[in-house]
């Protein structure tokens, strides 16, 4: 299999915002996925850019992707948060999930960051049983919480 990861361009976006509605919809939530392209486009590739991306290509055709950008912590300083990773159900245990992710691994590394930080559901059990390869500390006790655009509007 012939493959290529590099660094996503701004023309990678339609592409990739295909892929993040099908892991929106492997994680029962296609309907939380509301950003549109070119919103998406500007965060990545606007006057002040918030993420970065990997792609994995086949064929020159984009199987998937690793989204992520730097969260800071005020206990341990700059980490890097990812924010989505996937490889598309066809690729899938070929090897290509390992050398995507092993890439950010290297981005953490080289940005001398002082972690990686990343969130799983807790019934994806593959996703567990790959991320148990690398001896990640998967924590428990914390609960996600968030504020909607339209509950800060209503503030």
């Amino acid at each position: 299999m012939n493959f290529n990861i590099r660094f996503a361009t701004a023309e990678d976006c339609p592409r990739i915002l295909e892929l993040i509605n099908e892991l929106a919809v492997y994680e029962r939530a296609p309907e939380e996925v509301t950003v549109t392209l070119e919103h998406f486009i500007e965060a990545g590739f606007g006057q002040q850019p918030v993420w970065k991306a990997f792609v994995a290509e086949v064929e020159g055709k984009i199987v998937g992707f690793a989204l992520y950008y730097t969260r800071y912590s005020t206990w341990k300083g700059c980490r890097l948060y990812l924010e989505d990773f996937i490889v598309t159900e066809e690729f899938r245990g070929k090897g290509l999930g390992k050398i995507l992710f092993e890439k950010v691994i290297e981005e953490a590394k080289n940005g001398n960051y002082s972690g990686m930080v990343w969130q799983v559901l807790d019934w994806n059990e593959p996703a567990i049983n790959f991320y148990n390869k690398y001896n990640a500390h998967l924590e428990s006790g914390w609960l996600n919480a968030a504020l909607s655009k339209e509950q800060i509007k209503a503030f």
